[in-house]
């Protein structure tokens, strides 16, 4: 199909419209490898071998991706590991999209879920049995057809051969007959060492279409008579829906209709992605995204508080009890009050020795706190959902994280059944998290089903931005107790937040302290929080590597062999059974970070700080040189070290190297939404401060331990260390520590 607009043409037309909304184009399925600059020839017919892959009669083979795609890369990187298994030449791949299939991709390899940095972690077996066992099919078939013995068949690049007799057939010519041989339920994979595909770098397979604009995003599909819908929530949490006068919306050009809508029945139970800011919104319908936006400014609303209430949550770690306050909350409200919680004992989570007795025999106290404000996640493709309800059917198609887990939510709330609805996922233009809680998908459903047609939901900008779902507030405190040899006796961490704890009371540095005493606390709001980027970690990271640093400065230590000493001893001789890091590993990128940035010998007038971190089973750290230039910090280049097992694909894992180091620099210096009377004061972009293109890292240099450990998690690991390795260097910079975000302000100067 030809798109009716480019995306190009869409971020032009979006620049006209308050909000950034934008005009439908037709959607445009591509499926060509990148790898390759000429088209493949298509296939007459296609044999179907298992869930990841299909292979046709000219040896073309297409290797699905089960994983949705908002940048990661896995599109390029889960085919990779197909392939190496499958033994078949790069370049006659084709690479798709996976529908959403809970039978071949079943909860258990943990779905098609996009979160946590599990992708290619819970897909690393299940990729390599779907290529290992479809190359072994085929073997099996040409053995068959050659009369020999299997074990005598080889495969090279898409080929099978017998040496004795001479004999080879292109997968191709075996695969009708492969794809009736019962699938093996344990193929013999291969030896890491015969790796041919993984651990090379492969150019991304959609790179070509990203480039040039072609339509792929969920605000790019469109179809026949499909409607537009935008909905308006309340101004402030705290509020809800009492009344809507549509008339004079309804009468203007274009517009279908004005309702209101509930995302839940009455009595249900959420599920844990079930969070939903304003579950009762106004849905506006019409012929074209113009006419639905002037529609909206005609509407005339009434809005009410909300009255406190609590609602059962079923999570992943089982049932759980969410208590929503009433009231009008407020940002300066929020600080005085973890200010107040961290002033009294909190709730004891882990305690080694006895760190009292320490802290009172102590010759000197260190004590420190840090807190940051909530951030919005301002994806660069807004909230965005099609559906089409016909009768007990339902089709959805959009970008989303987790099609597997809100799907129960959609058939609930339709009261249909799940085979009855078919996902399709879009590529995503952003998500880490806020594209989990996918409530503007059962939306677009439900308005659907009301006006009776296709209909794309759009959310503006500023809808996306004021209506959750946001990082929460948190707030730590730490302290340290030394001996009168300023040797560490023992160490405390009390840690809170709105409305959860960011404190993983297991992670370093316990296991490395005698006496270690962790406490956390929260308390309730009813400003929705949800999953950011490395969720909890992307806070209590920076706070304790800051921390750790001025620790180090106080015992007159290296703040790099000060860490390296701690992991020593947790290593050698760990205290406790919990700790849920491997201490030479953790290490090790230490070490690996202070050699390729030559940490000993800074260059003239750089001024550099150093952090690490473990999360989502990955170790990450960073040198961050910067300089101060006209009162702003000017970061010159941050080298990286990661340990997150053998890497797929080593240029992706670069990429989500260099954008969680240049996210992190933004949210640290600039991220910050605040609240007035519940209303966000951040809309849009003129307010809500981003990092520039100007302020990126003028160098990104990244380092990857070299291991035959599976793969483990890149999306997160390196986002939270950089918070600690940025305020780090800026105290180098300027004499001065920072402790609270965002560390720099609009008009804020550092001396």
């Amino acid at each position: 199909m030809t798109p009716s607009n480019s995306r190009r043409t869409f971020l032009k037309n979006s620049l006209l419209a308050s909000g950034g909304l934008v005009i439908g184009v037709n959607w445009l399925t591509g499926c060509k490898n990148a790898s390759s600059d000429a088209a493949l020839a298509m296939p007459k017919e296609w044999f179907n071998f298992n869930g990841y892959l299909k292979i046709g009669e000219n040896g073309v083979v297409t290797i699905f991706t089960p994983n949705p795609e908002f940048g990661q890369n896995v599109m390029t990187s889960m085919p990779m590991i197909v392939a190496e298994e499958l033994d078949v030449d790069w370049k006659k791949v084709l690479v798709e999209m996976a529908p959403h299939d809970p039978v071949n991709f079943p909860p258990a390899t943990f779905g098609q879920f996009t979160g946590g940095s599990r992708g290619i972690m819970s897909k690393w077996e299940p990729l390599r049995n779907a290529g290992a066992a479809a190359r072994q099919m085929l073997r099996q078939a040409a053995a068959d057809a050659w009369q020999v013995p299997v074990d005598e068949v080889s495969t090279h690049e898409g080929v099978l051969k017998h040496e004795k007799s001479g004999k080879s057939a292109g997968y191709g010519e075996m695969a009708a007959a492969a794809a009736k041989i019962p699938v093996p339920e344990k193929p013999t994979m291969k030896e890491i060492k015969d790796f041919k595909l993984i651990s090379k770098s492969q150019k991304n397979v959609r790179g070509k279409e990203i480039v040039t604009g072609k339509p792929m995003f969920g605000v790019d599909y469109k179809v026949d008579g499909m409607l537009i819908a935008m909905i308006e929530h309340p101004p402030a949490f705290g509020m809800k829906l009492k009344s809507v006068d549509g008339a004079a919306a309804k009468a203007m050009p274009g517009i279908k209709d004005v309702f209101s809508i509930k995302t839940y029945n009455d009595g249900y139970e959420k599920a844990m992605f079930d969070t939903n800011a304003f579950p009762e919104l106004v849905a506006i319908v019409g012929n074209s995204t113009w006419e639905v936006m002037q529609a909206k400014k005609a509407l005339k609303i009434e809005w009410e508080p909300i009255a406190a209430y609590s609602e059962t949550v079923a999570g992943f770690g089982g049932k759980q009890t969410v208590n929503v306050p009433a009231g009008l909350e407020s940002s300066d409200d929020h600080l005085a009050k973890m200010e107040a919680m961290a002033a009294k004992p909190g709730r004891v989570v882990r305690r080694n020795g006895d760190p009292e007795a320490a802290f009172k025999k102590a010759a000197k106290v260190i004590e420190r706190s840090y807190s940051c404000p909530h951030l919005a996640h301002n994806c660069m493709e807004p909230m965005n959902f099609f559906a089409d309800v016909k009768g007990d059917k339902v089709k959805v198609a959009g970008p989303l994280q987790a099609p597997g887990i809100i799907e129960p939510t959609l058939a609930a709330r339709m009261g249909i059944p799940v085979e009855n609805i078919e996902i399709e996922m879009t590529r995503m233009g952003g998500g880490f998290g806020r594209r989990a809680y996918s409530h503007y998908m059962v939306e677009a459903a439900l308005i659907s089903q009301k006006v009776n047609a296709p209909v794309k939901l759009m959310y503006s900008r500023e809808d996306d931005m004021t209506n959750g779902i946001y990082r929460p507030a948190y707030h730590a405190v730490y302290r340290a107790a030394l001996d009168e040899n300023n040797n560490l006796i023992a160490f405390h961490v009390k840690a809170g937040g709105i409305p959860e704890s960011p404190l993983h009371a297991d992670r370093f540095p316990a296991g490395a302290i005698d006496n270690y005493l962790a406490e956390d606390w929260k308390f309730d709001s009813n400003i929705t929080i949800g999953a950011f980027r490395a969720p909890r970690s992307n806070f209590i990271a920076g706070a304790e590597q800051s921390f750790l640093d001025e620790l180090a400065e106080v015992m007159g230590k290296d703040p790099i062999q000060f860490r390296l000493e701690l992991l020593k001893r947790a290593n050698e001789n760990p205290v406790g059974e919990k700790n849920d890091y491997d201490a030479a590993r953790y290490a090790g990128v230490l070490e690996l970070v202070r050699d390729k940035s030559n940490w000993a010998s800074p260059p003239a007038g750089i001024s550099r700080g150093v952090a690490a971190y473990f999360c989502h089973n990955t170790y990450a750290a960073h040198v961050l040189d910067l300089t101060i230039e006209n009162g702003k910090p000017v970061v010159q280049k941050v080298t990286s070290a990661i340990d997150c097992g053998m890497v797929v694909n080593p240029d992706a894992a670069t990429n989500m190297t260099e954008g969680a180091v240049t996210d992190g620099i933004g949210n640290a210096l600039y991220g910050e939404m605040t609240f007035k009377d519940g209303a966000p004061e951040k809309s849009n972009f003129d307010k809500y401060r981003i990092i520039r293109m100007s302020e990126a890292p003028k160098a990104i240099e990244v380092h990857f331990v070299k291991n035959e450990i599976a793969p483990t998690g890149m999306g997160e690991p390196p986002f939270p260390p950089i918070f600690g390795a940025l305020a780090n260097a800026l105290y180098k910079a300027t004499g001065k520590r920072v402790y609270r975000q965002p560390f720099l302000g609009e008009n804020k100067v550092l001396g």
